[in-house]
This record gives C-alpha cells, structure tokens and sequence, in this order.
C-alpha cells in the first residue's frame, strides 16, 4: 500500500493577487525587526517577477531603547522613537514601499480602529506572551467562516516564537483553503493553529524574565545574538516557499541555535 506523500497547496490567492497582499506583522522587537526586513526583501523580489507584492502594517507600541540595539536593528538616532515607526520609515526610503506604522498593541478592543478593521490575507506574530498568541488567535477565529472572499480576507498566520537559543516557526490556516485533487499527493487543508496544537509549548516558551532589560549586556542573557535573526530569516524563506512553489510539504520547524540543529515539522 503506496502512503502518498502529504502537502499544502497555497490558496490561489497569493499565487496570483489583484492587488498587494497585505500582511499584518505584529510585533517589532527582536524577531519582528528582523521579519520586516525580510519581508522588504521578499517584496521587492516579487514586483522584480510581476506578482502585486506586499501591503505591510507593523503593529508594536513599544519604543527603541540602548538595550534593544545590537541585537534588534535600530540606531542611535532612532532611540526614543516608537520601534514600528522607525522601521517602517526606513524600508520606505530604502524601498520606495507606502507600508504602514501601527503604534498600537494587536488587540480585540482596537479592531475597528485598525487599517482594514485589523484584516489582512497573511498574520506573522512576533511576540513573547502567551496571552498576546491566545488573543490574536480569538480575532482570527473570529474572521473564519465568513464566505465573502475580500481583497483582505484573512488566510494564513505564521507565529514566530522563542527562548534564549531555541525556538519555533508554525504556518496556520485560518480556515480551509480549498485544494485540488491529486493522485500523486495527500493534499491537507486545514493545518491547524498554534494555540490549538502547541498550547503546552508556547507556555513553555514563554521568557521566565520579561522585565526590559537595561541594557544589551543583560539583554543576552536572555536572548542570544543570533536566535531572532536566524528565526526570521527561516520564517521568511517558508513563505517564500508559499508563493513561489505554491505548495509546502513542511509547516514549520523548531530550532536549536546552540546544537545549529532544525526539525521540520511536516504537513499533516
């Protein structure tokens, strides 16, 4: 008995867009920073290939502070500023992007407030409380089911996680996204959400300390150098993978900076 091979297949939509797809990337701190220069990249490698790219809103009511510095990407003269603001003016003049600043917490309160009422077609999370997770998986629960298919209706979410040298990257559906027959695959989809799968492990991953840290000094004792970046980077390329392959025969991963070690985490 032949046990096919089982795989995602990208909703059509990012694949072949009418506009922009938009991405709400929340959170700008160690990860986060790393995600929206990354995203900037993948963006501009996109319109070089004729897809519509990217429409980026950066969520984060945080500002830059001496600790942030060195291991998230801002300057001396961004101190002060709010740390989305800063990042999203400098990929606009570098770029030539119009993405938008959110200096606001992701939150159910705020979603009408939000650009596009809090929608977007794809969700990247970058933060450290579990509680932050729990949440943005209510709201997206919550856009699931509507059968009006909008410019912004919400597909996919990717959440980013992690400790001191270990961490994780895990690709949700938001709901099912329709896939095409194949007798040579096991085609999946539904791939279910992080907080439903991974409850006991996002609790786990949780930061023991989450007081700022004073300076860059204490800052790696919690986090080292190189977790967020690597983390990004990974994260990125799995998407990449979502729009150019237009199909996933891994999920997500978990990594272990300090063995340099990486588990895919297999579709279905």
């Amino acid at each position: 008995m032949n046990i096919l091979t089982a795989i995602h297949i990208t909703d059509n939509y990012l694949i072949n867009p009418t506009n922009p797809i938009t991405v709400n990337l929340i959170g700008a701190g160690g990860t986060g920073s790393n995600m929206v220069m990354a995203l900037a990249k993948m963006n501009h490698a996109l319109t070089a290939l004729g897809h519509p790219g990217l429409q980026v809103y950066l969520y984060d009511n945080d500002r830059v502070s001496e600790a942030n510095q060195g291991r998230q990407l801002f300057a001396d003269s961004e101190l002060g500023m709010f740390k989305s603001v800063a990042l999203i003016n400098r990929i606009n003049r570098f770029f030539g992007t119009n993405w938008k600043a959110v200096t606001e917490l992701f939150h159910q309160t705020a979603l009408r407030t939000f650009p596009n009422n809090g929608k977007a077609n794809l969700y990247i999370s970058c933060v450290d409380k579990v509680a932050a997770r729990m949440d943005i998986a209510e709201i997206l629960k919550g856009f699931s089911g509507d059968s009006r298919y909008e410019r912004n209706k919400p597909l996919y979410w990717m959440d980013c996680g992690n400790r001191k040298d270990t961490g994780q990257v895990i690709l949700s559906t938001i709901e099912a996204v329709k896939q095409p027959e194949s007798e040579q695959y096991q085609t999946v989809a539904k791939l279910p959400m992080v907080t439903d799968e991974f409850k006991g492990l996002l609790e786990t991953s949780e930061l023991d300390d989450d007081t700022p840290s004073c300076s860059v000094a204490e800052a790696l004792t919690k986090q080292d150098l190189f977790i967020n970046s690597t983390l990004a980077n990974l994260g990125a390329s799995l998407l990449w993978s979502l729009f150019r392959e237009g199909m996933l025969y891994n999920r997500g991963f978990f990594l272990n900076l300090k063995e340099f070690r990486t588990q895919p985490l297999k579709v279905g």
